[in-house]
């Protein structure tokens, strides 16, 4: 049997329930002047959160992160440069804890898509595309600490 999850609007900075938030509703992030959303710890238990950019970042950053200085992420994001007609492929590095879109260089346009896995305790696995425009950068940095 198919449930259907009524998406999740985010329109301001939040932490995520794993009741509320996992394993199904999409989470449409809705600020043009950006937001934080920090993932619960990772245990490893297989949540899975679903990101979509709504509104395009205008100001400021929509920016995801782990919840503690020890959990990481593994994974990659594609992003497409429509101006130039490129793309480029940006994985993680040993310490990335955060994903920040910024509307232009590093993605955060309507459309982009994230998904983030509790892999197992300490490490979320991401995968996504996005658009960016100008000189495309990595959305993944080591910011929580």
């Amino acid at each position: 049997m198919a449930y259907a999850f009524t998406p999740i609007s985010i329109t301001a900075s939040a932490t995520l329930d794993r009741d509320t938030h996992a394993n199904g509703p999409l989470l449409k992030l809705n600020a043009a002047a950006g937001l934080t959303i920090t993932l619960p710890a990772s245990a490893g238990n297989g949540d899975r959160y679903r990101f979509l950019v709504e509104t395009t970042v205008t100001s400021n950053n929509d920016i995801i992160q782990v919840a503690n200085a020890t959990d990481v992420m593994t994974g990659m994001v594609i992003t497409a440069n429509p101006s130039a007609d490129t793309t480029s492929g940006w994985e993680t590095a040993a310490t990335s804890d955060t994903i920040t879109l910024n509307g232009t260089t590093k993605g955060g346009v309507k459309g982009d898509y994230i998904e983030l896995e509790d892999a197992s305790s300490g490490l979320w696995r991401v995968i996504g595309h996005t658009s960016a425009s100008g000189t495309v950068a990595t959305p993944f940095s080591a910011a929580v600490s």
